[in-house]
């Protein structure tokens, strides 16, 4: 997407956000507030990814949980999507990005750590593992939302395709990376001492964001006084029928719902499948999920130079299909060779290096065509419909290993997920060129052109 940055040698287009510095900074890079943004969002993902794999390992192997039990535990994690994201939208549109983070921060890092004692005590029983799960994934849909809408706010539209790479390259290498470190800690060590860890990535990403000193305008406080007085109910409503007049964006939420729901209920059976059937380690499984990291890291390389090239369009279809045809071949491992570790590590570079750049352009086609008092509100519907089925497919997954078996559950699930890209292609997002359009519909000018259409300031 190198269209939409700014050369050195060319004005930039105007924008509202305020420049914090002396000199032109060469991308948002150069934005003091923007790494410690950077660097906060890194530790607070992986503190949310460590512990999705923590507490539902902490369940199988310390309270003996069954594959029921699971799917429950991981859905009840996942319900605040359903239940919280549309809220969200609506009171980040209203509040400071970077409040809301901090304040969620803090939340997930005393819930943690209050877990991880009772946890070294004995005292932390299912019931209770349970009620740390929701608070955690309530916690985290909120700051989703905000870290998505802090970004528009603080960069010029044409550095959002930079700044989305490296943001959304740190969150997917932290779903693998985090995963793996939290296998890695409950194998070697203990799962209390590996819910403590997620805490302490938490504390982190509290401290660096609260060092963020730039103003941050609110676009929903400019907006007339009868509008911010509007009821919740009414601004998501705004939201949402936004989204669904959108063609782009409606195609988004319903791509993301068939990949939700099918990933979701993957991710339930490989926690089974891996350990039971290929009688693998926890330092093993978490070395080949590992993977996935570098994956995502090449993944966000390309996703800032192939749109750009060959389109969004295409990028976004082409790289669905293969992202998710690589986890086809999982079943059809078999036993704890070192063939079979390499063949998992293969599969994870390739779905690690694909679904980012399918995240990345994703999230830079919705940023595009979004104004920017309506980005929260966008961002939470899209993750509302999309994500709201993952508690759905957590459930699916773990009744088809109860009833199917690990292996077969594995197989149709992963076939599940090929539905995306195929609503995809039907869809106006296969026909997006090399420039993305602007809020209106029409294609954003080219960097230097004076005509950029502004970031919220």
């Amino acid at each position: 997407m190198r269209p939409f940055s700014s050369s050195p040698s060319s004005p930039a287009p105007s924008s509202g956000v305020p420049h914090r510095g002396g000199a032109e900074p060469s991308g948002p890079l150069g934005d003091a507030d923007f790494r410690r943004l950077w660097a906060g969002q890194t530790a607070s993902q992986l503190g949310e990814h460590t512990t999705l794999v923590v507490l539902p390992l902490f369940a199988v192997l310390t309270l003996d949980a069954g594959a029921g039990q699971l799917g429950a535990l991981r859905a009840v994690g996942q319900a605040p999507i359903l239940l919280l994201s549309l809220l969200a939208g609506a009171w980040v549109d209203r509040w400071r990005a970077r409040t809301v983070m901090v304040l969620t921060d803090a939340g997930r890092a005393v819930a943690l750590g209050a877990a991880a004692v009772a946890g070294l005590l004995g005292l932390l029983g299912l019931p209770a593992l349970f009620v740390v799960a929701f608070t955690v994934g309530a916690l985290s849909v909120l700051f989703d939302v905000a870290y998505q809408a802090s970004l528009v706010r603080m960069v010029r539209r044409d550095q959002l395709v930079w700044g989305n790479s490296a943001l959304e390259g740190s969150r997917s290498a932290a779903q693998i990376g985090g995963p793996a470190l939290g296998g890695t800690l409950v194998s070697l060590l203990s799962a209390p001492v590996a819910v403590a860890t997620g805490a302490l990535f938490f504390a982190a990403s509290f401290g660096s964001l609260r060092r963020i000193r730039g103003p941050e305008a609110v676009p929903g406080r400019a907006a007339p006084a009868a509008e911010r007085a509007s009821p919740v109910r009414r601004r998501i409503g705004e939201g949402l029928r936004f989204v669904a007049k959108n063609a782009s964006l409606r195609a988004v939420c319903l791509a993301s719902a068939a990949f939700q729901l099918s990933f979701a209920a993957t991710m339930t059976v490989y926690l089974l499948f891996v350990p039971h059937e290929l009688r693998l380690t926890g330092v093993t499984v978490g070395l080949a999920l590992a993977a996935t990291g570098p994956g995502a890291l090449l993944g966000s390389v390309l996703a800032a130079r192939l749109p750009g090239r060959f389109g969004h369009g295409a990028v976004l279809v082409s790289a669905a299909v293969l992202g998710n045809g690589a986890l086809l071949c999982v079943p059809a491992l078999q036993g704890s060779s070192i063939a079979t570790v390499l063949a998992l590590l293969a599969v994870n570079f390739v779905f690690g290096t694909f679904s980012q750049l399918v995240n990345v352009t994703v999230m830079s086609v919705r940023q595009a065509v979004t104004p920017d008092g309506m980005q929260g509100r966008a961002a939470a519907t899209i993750t509302f419909v999309g994500m709201g089925f993952t508690p759905l497919g957590s459930l699916l997954g773990g009744l088809l290993a109860q009833e199917w078996g690990p292996r077969t559950g594995l197989l149709v699930s992963a076939a599940g997920m090929m539905l995306s890209p195929v609503l995809m292609a039907v869809s106006p997002l296969a026909r997006l060129g090399r420039v993305l359009p602007v809020p209106g519909g029409r294609a954003a000018p080219p960097a230097g052109s004076g005509r950029g259409r502004t970031a919220a300031g």
